[in-house]
């Protein structure tokens, strides 16, 4: 009976340990961490032929910056977080972190991202990283989320800064080349997550969040998402016109970029919440392939 107790025991404490890093790990957004590391390896391997070890220590630095900055968003969003049903269960809103713990780490994350990127990476890289988590915590989340429906617009910027991180890891510096990437990246951003706001529109504007479908309406957000898509394809033929890629990117990128439009068009035709979860889910497969087409062209 009583090792019957003690093993239940150590069973629970294991439990409850696993539970307290899985929210901890959860504050770090691993789900959008996924692509954002792959958009800064992908450069790497554009910009040269980096080592290993560099790549494994650039993905860290970034990883802990974003993921600091995931820690701070969970922390200044949590009132909303609590009301939207998509968000209630998040670590801090749920109660099973505390705010004070999850500001504190996010903080943590963000300093040990700048100092290990400094030591190990470089001065440049770690600077950017930075510049990426304040963007997303000062800028998006403090200022522009709760105040203009163009936040995701201006916001994003902070988003796109992983390809700069990867370049400036792997050459030190920056010139024209990356630019092209960050404003694939930045252009990218507001047709991806339109999409989703549409899907999540009621949840938005119960929280008074001003997202582009609750101030501007529906129709517009989608004749939007139409615009940008335009205007994104338009950059993503600019690193081709840069002498940065060749025929292999380019052949993918136009098709890629023809879905990508073809899908956004029947959005603003058909109006439906299946027309825009397809452009949404579709959005995430589009810049994983065009940044590992990137690779596969400058390799051959």
């Amino acid at each position: 009976m009583e090792a019957s107790r003690l093993s239940a025991m150590d069973e629970g404490g294991f439990a409850a340990v696993r539970r307290v890093v899985s929210d901890y790990v959860e504050l770090t957004k691993p789900k959008v961490q996924s692509l954002l590391l792959l958009t800064t390896v992908a450069t790497m391997l554009v910009a040269g032929s980096p080592s290993v070890s560099l790549v494994l220590l650039t993905c860290l630095g970034g990883y802990l910056s974003a993921g600091g900055a995931g820690a701070v968003n969970h922390w200044y969003d949590r009132d909303i977080d609590l009301s939207m049903e998509r968000t209630a269960s998040r670590p801090v809103a749920s109660g099973r972190v505390r705010p004070g713990s999850a500001l504190a780490f996010g903080l943590i994350l963000a300093a040990i991202s700048l100092i290990e990127m400094t030591l190990f990476v470089n001065g440049l890289s770690a600077l950017l990283a930075f510049s990426g988590f304040l963007g997303y915590t000062v800028i998006y989340t403090f200022w522009l989320k709760r105040t203009t429906p163009q936040n995701i617009v201006i916001g994003g910027a902070a988003g796109a800064v992983p390809p700069l991180v990867g370049w400036a890891a792997v050459t030190g510096s920056l010139d024209l080349a990356p630019l092209y990437l960050f404003a694939i990246v930045f252009y990218w951003t507001p047709p991806h997550f339109w999409a989703l706001s549409l899907l999540m529109k009621d949840e938005y504007a119960k929280v008074g969040v001003p997202m582009m479908p609750v101030v501007r309406g529906e129709e517009e957000t989608r004749r939007q998402i139409v615009l940008y898509t335009i205007l994104l394809i338009a950059v993503t033929l600019l690193p081709v016109i840069g002498g940065l890629f060749g025929f292999i990117y380019l052949a993918v990128a136009l098709v890629l970029d023809g879905i990508f439009l073809g899908l956004a068009i029947q959005l603003q035709k058909v109006a439906t919440r299946p027309a825009a979860l397809r452009l949404y889910l579709y959005s995430l497969g589009y810049l994983a392939l065009l940044f590992a087409a990137m690779v596969v062209d400058s390799k051959i």
